[in-house]
């Protein structure tokens, strides 16, 4: 949905990490977007997405609810100044296991970093070069301590922990129902369609722009 969205939107993007998952699917994924302002739309797309469909793997085609946690965060210039201690970053490597060649199964190149005093771990597998997934790693780091940052200091003019919800019944910012009906439903704009086809396939700019129109109205006051 948001490579769809990023395709029509003219945005350049790159899959960083996949994860596959443990019988089917995909377990997690990171996605870098290139382009100007790309932070300023996507951030409307962060907490708990639900999904309420016919279950492909169900023999008995009963309808399941599954959910996802997604997470938005700008990249940082290296101009930005985030304070890295190198003895504090551990780094892992193994075996890259998406698709992308023979050469790039052969070594360990896939790099994990894990930032000991925040507890935050990136990885990246999507160069065959330790050393550039090292590099595209450190900027995610660097970016997600950013972040992390910038919400320690927004906690403390007001304690709101909606980033941090539970991915459960209750908590979702949008709903996408395929069985027995059709909807796609923003909780926290109301803004809803019948076409859930077209959403799922990246037809995003309605529910973006409801929320930017929501949030600076709210800032406003």
């Amino acid at each position: 949905m948001y490579v769809r969205y990023c395709e029509r939107a003219g945005f350049s993007t790159e899959v960083i990490d996949v994860q596959p998952g443990d019988e089917a699917g995909i377990k997690s994924a990171v996605i870098e977007v290139k382009q100007d302002f790309a932070y300023g739309y996507l951030k409307s797309e962060s907490g708990v997405h639900r999904l309420v469909r016919i279950s492909p793997f169900d023999a008995q085609k009963r309808r399941h609810t599954s959910f996802a946690s997604v997470f938005v965060f700008p990249l940082v210039d290296d101009d930005v100044e985030v304070e890295l201690n190198e003895a504090d970053i551990r780094m892992d490597t193994y075996r890259a296991s998406g698709a992308g060649g023979q050469h790039v199964n052969k070594t360990d190149s896939a790099v994990r970093l894990t930032h000991e005093p925040t507890g935050l771990v990136v990885q990246c597998q999507s160069e065959r070069s330790q050393l550039r997934n090292r590099e595209s790693a450190m900027t995610m780091l660097r970016a997600k301590i950013y972040m992390q940052i910038m919400e320690e200091e927004r906690k403390k003019r007001q304690e709101i922990e909606d980033n941090k919800m539970e991915i459960a019944w209750g908590s979702q910012i949008r709903s996408y129902v395929l069985h027995p009906y059709t909807k796609v439903k923003d909780h926290r704009t109301e803004h809803e369609t019948g076409n859930s086809a077209a959403v799922l396939d990246g037809d995003l700019e309605a529910f973006i722009d409801a929320y930017l129109r929501a949030t600076s109205k709210a800032a406003s006051r």
